[in-house]
């Protein structure tokens, strides 16, 4: 699975973005997705993660909600819908795929990632 992240940029605090990864295949529907991010001199931390259904979804404290993850299995695509960024959003953020959405907070479980797109949030 090859998957493809966009849509990262640089926006004031306050402001929002919305990231899209898509993953070209048929196979899309069947996998969990998470979008991850790496800040400066951090480990790289789950953001949110959703079921391949959509049903169940997952976000880190920090970002509850800000944040939105969704995604349309018919384009093979998931979103993260980020809102009233706050400078300490500033990071690399990657998607990622797995198998099931149990365990979604573990990357370890995660068996596909693409490139990552920066987010830059000035104040």
């Amino acid at each position: 699975v090859q998957l493809q992240a966009s849509g990262g940029g640089l926006v004031q605090a306050g402001g929002s973005l919305r990231l899209s990864c898509i993953a070209p295949g048929r196979t899309f529907s069947s996998y969990a997705m998470g979008w991850f991010r790496q800040r400066p001199g951090k480990e790289r931390e789950l953001v949110a993660a959703i079921s391949w259904s959509g049903g169940n979804t997952r976000y880190t404290d920090s970002v509850k909600g800000r944040f939105t993850v969704a995604r349309d299995n018919a384009k093979n695509t998931v979103y993260l819908q980020m809102n009233s960024l706050e400078p300490e959003d500033t990071a690399v953020y990657y998607c990622a795929a797995r198998a099931d959405f149990r365990g979604s907070s573990d990357i370890g479980g995660y068996k596909y990632w693409g490139q990552g797109t920066q987010v830059t949030v000035s104040s």
